[in-house]
């Protein structure tokens, strides 16, 4: 099954969880009864429906099993009987699956008070709610556009935390844009950016890329072998930012789909990233309830990038000039000066841009002598 996100804003992801790597489970229901004491069959029965739910819909058949044979071979050598608290357990059973498949998106978490079912289809109401407390919570934090501004030597820099909806964002990102429209280089902050939706992914890389849609990215899905296809956008509600330097500012904190989104202006040489490798979530998946007490997050997509075939998955991304994070920004502020300084300008334009080199140069050696 293929689905193709080229120019419409209107596709929503089929589990749009890439800010923590997977959907969340309900808010948990008070005065339920806390979770007996664990014992042998308690271990096993969640051992072995985490097992079952890997075998099943983990993005990669073959390292679920190798993933089933190591935690076998610890139970059948009693590595577990001496835990008797369910949040350590889930916090080993976590580690042990993640020594095997370094896949960082994969988690056992555990709840003290009792998880609701997931016996039925949110109703149209429910739905609603839903939207509208996403809606308020994207407004106060405005869609995660942190800063937009102009720094010396007319250079454009952008801070944003996370990738919204972009039905519900878009507006916000054009309205950033435009005002950045003017500027002779672009420095994109994504160190604090926690992930969000590939929709916004592909929508934000489309004001970088001609009317022409460029394919950036597939995300493939096991549990029903379905493939979502990512394209830029022949439209854009704002100006594009075409033929002029971006640079893309990155940390340890930098996940998901802000790696993502790094990752395809990289591979399409279409920017400079700096700072920091990223954490290295490729992996989307859902949180699955598998009893009272227990769920998992199960990594069943993968992302396949259009140039490299492949993704970032425990390896991060990696920056073109690697600077620790609090030096990224001064140093892509340098960078881009001094690129500006390489092109024709008037004498009054390059006496003001070499001013604000010498001064931004100053500040960047400040901070390397700190």
């Amino acid at each position: 099954m293929l689905h193709s996100a080229s120019s419409s804003v209107h596709l929503v992801l089929l589990v749009c969880g890439l800010i923590s790597g997977a959907m969340p489970i309900p808010a948990q229901e008070p005065g339920k009864a806390a979770a007996p004491p664990l014992d042998s069959a308690s271990r096993r029965q969640v051992i072995d429906s985490v097992l079952k739910l890997l075998r099943e819909t983990y993005v990669y058949p073959e390292v679920a099993q190798k993933m089933e044979a190591a935690i076998r071979e610890r139970l059948r050598k009693g590595e577990y009987e001496d835990i008797g608290e369910g949040n350590l357990f889930a916090q080993r059973l976590t580690k042990n699956l993640q020594d095997v498949s370094h896949d960082k998106h994969l988690e056992v978490e555990y709840s003290s008070t009792a998880l609701p079912e997931h016996n039925k289809a949110p109703s149209a109401a429910e739905k609603a709610k839903t939207r509208e407390a996403y809606r308020k919570r994207g407004e106060a934090v405005n869609w995660g556009f942190e800063k937009v501004e102009r720094l010396s030597g007319n250079i454009g820099y952008l801070d944003f935390r996370f990738f919204a909806d972009p039905e519900l964002a878009g507006d916000t990102l054009a309205s950033a844009m435009n005002f950045l429209g003017n500027t002779d280089a672009l420095i994109l902050d994504l160190r604090n950016n926690g992930g969000g939706q590939p929709t916004m992914v592909a929508v934000v890389c489309s004001y970088f890329f001609g009317p022409k849609p460029v394919h950036l990215s597939d995300l493939s899905w096991r549990p029903d072998n379905s493939t979502q296809q990512y394209w830029t956008m022949p439209y854009v509600p704002g100006k594009r930012y075409l033929d002029k330097d971006v640079y893309v500012l990155t940390s340890k904190e930098t996940l998901s789909a802000a790696e993502g989104f790094a990752y395809d202006l990289k591979t399409h040489k279409r920017a400079t990233l700096i700072g920091e490798t990223t954490a290295g979530y490729a992996h989307p998946g859902s949180n699955v309830r598998i009893n009272e007490h227990y769920s998992v997050i199960v990594p069943q997509g993968r992302v396949i990038n259009s140039v490299t075939k492949t993704d970032w998955e425990g390896t991060g991304v990696r920056p073109d000039i690697e600077v620790p994070a609090p030096l990224a920004l001064k140093t892509a502020h340098v960078a881009a000066l001094k690129k500006a300084l390489q092109k024709e300008m008037a004498e009054k334009r390059s006496k003001h841009v070499r001013a604000a080199l010498v001064a931004a140069q100053k500040e960047l050696d400040d901070l390397k002598n700190k």
